[in-house]
């Protein structure tokens, strides 16, 4: 028997939150709930409501929240007083994630990558690929494209997209050029040959890059997803031209598109990949930036980070590797998941003219306006269902389900989403289309 969302109706007391907590909060308005507990696919708030989780962290809880694989070897380590903060001394936690690294998803992947443990988030990650890029090539300019997001730290921000969010810097965002993505004009412009003829220009005021930063899926950017083509364009366009390329897959990586990594398959390798979220398993701090061993030319200490020992999630990211990835059936499930979920999507998006857009358990719908996606949610929010949206205008109602959750109940969570986009965009059920 399928379990059903049962939402709490009753509002949490906020008044801590308004007093003391900045406003910068955004989350929390659209979800207005005080949470207490979670467990797998399903968040309960303190009132006793039930709630489809469709927004998994933005792809931090891909494994589902509390997983109790991952949860018994953390409660095993931290009973065992192991090392909870080690900068980057040896321990046997970091050993221990760095050979499951090495022998579950290097070597059957042919990859050979050194690993760099930066700050805890993925804005570290893209910070440390940047910097190495410009340290290895001796060039400032990163191609970044439009649409793209790659976090709120200035380096990582210079090369994000969205006005809003570069807005608040304080101070120019410079050596970053925006070109554009793949699709932006529409399908019949090549925008790997736009790349490419810039560069070959010496007149085009493009200077010759240190890296090409690129997401195979555009997570906040609203679901882009670029075709394997394209990408390969660009990589050759990136080794032409003396220019690292880094695959952004922090949001997109960890099974969220199917492989581990978004390129697997694609017949290209990046020169860095970054990777954080899902990363640890659990929900817990941490990020990496992965290179070609020749890139390796730091010197001890150049970069570094308080909390880039984090051995709490060296502890569970070990336990995912080896829980989910030791063999190939997870990933041939998530393939069939998001095949399932393609369907379904498209089926709600054909009822109305409308377009999906994503890959893998990464999709959404375009609803054509910001304020139809925020009725579409709230309407889902009161039937018990969490999800968010992504885009530009934020007009793409996102699905980033747990990847383990059950067929059923993903089933009846886009059950809800299709009610809720009917509603919205049926003007005979009387809310506004």
């Amino acid at each position: 028997m399928t379990a059903t969302a049962e939402p709490s109706h009753t509002a949490p007391d906020t008044q801590i939150y308004e007093r003391r907590e900045s406003i910068v909060r955004s989350y929390s308005r659209a979800i207005p709930r005080q949470f207490n507990r979670a467990r797998g696919v399903w968040m309960h708030d303190s009132n006793g409501g039930k709630y489809l989780d469709f927004l998994s962290g933005c792809s931090t809880l891909n494994y589902g929240h509390n997983h109790p694989v991952l949860k018994q070897a953390l409660l095993d380590y931290i009973a065992g007083d192991g090392i909870t903060h080690g900068l980057d001394l040896h321990t046997d936690a970091k050993a221990d994630f760095l050979t499951a690294l090495e022998d579950v998803v290097l070597r059957p992947r042919g990859l050979d990558y050194r690993a760099m443990f930066t700050g805890p988030t993925g804005t570290n990650a893209v910070e440390a690929a940047i910097k190495l890029a410009r340290k290895v090539t001796g060039r400032e300019m990163v191609i970044a494209f439009t649409n793209g997001f790659h976090g709120m730290t200035l380096g990582a921000l210079a090369c994000t997209g969205n006005a809003g969010k570069r807005s608040g810097a304080g101070v120019p965002l410079s050596h970053v050029a925006h070109e554009p993505y793949d699709g932006y004009y529409g399908p019949d412009v090549d925008t790997a040959a736009l790349l490419e003829q810039r560069l070959a220009d010496p007149s085009s005021g493009l200077d010759a890059p240190a890296a090409i930063l690129v997401e195979t899926v555009q997570g906040e950017g609203g679901l882009n997803a670029a075709s394997p083509e394209w990408l390969r364009r660009v990589a050759k366009i990136a080794k032409a031209h003396g220019a690292l390329l880094i695959v952004d897959d922090i949001q997109a990586g960890c099974g969220r598109t199917g492989g581990f990594f978004s390129f697997e398959g694609m017949g290209f390798t990046p020169d860095i990949v970054t990777l954080a979220k899902s990363l640890s398993g659990m929900g817990l701090p941490f990020a990496l930036t992965l290179f070609r061993p020749e890139l390796d030319i730091w010197s001890p200490g150049e970069h570094n980070g308080t909390f880039r020992g984090n051995n709490h999630a060296f502890v569970t990211a070990t336990a995912a590797l080896r829980h989910f990835w030791s063999g190939r059936e997870f990933a041939a499930d998530i393939t069939r998941r998001g095949r399932l979920l393609e369907r379904r999507l498209d089926r709600i998006a054909a009822e109305h003219g409308l377009a999906t857009r994503g890959r893998g358990m990464m999709r959404g719908i375009n609803v054509g306006s910001g304020e139809i996606a925020s009725a579409i949610t709230g309407a889902c929010f009161e039937q018990g269902l969490i999800i968010e949206t992504s885009g530009p205008h934020d007009e793409i109602v996102k699905v980033l389900a747990p990847l383990v959750i059950d067929d059923a109940v993903l089933g009846a969570g886009l059950d809800i989403l299709e009610r809720s986009v009917r509603a919205a965009l049926t003007p005979a059920l009387g809310v506004a289309a």
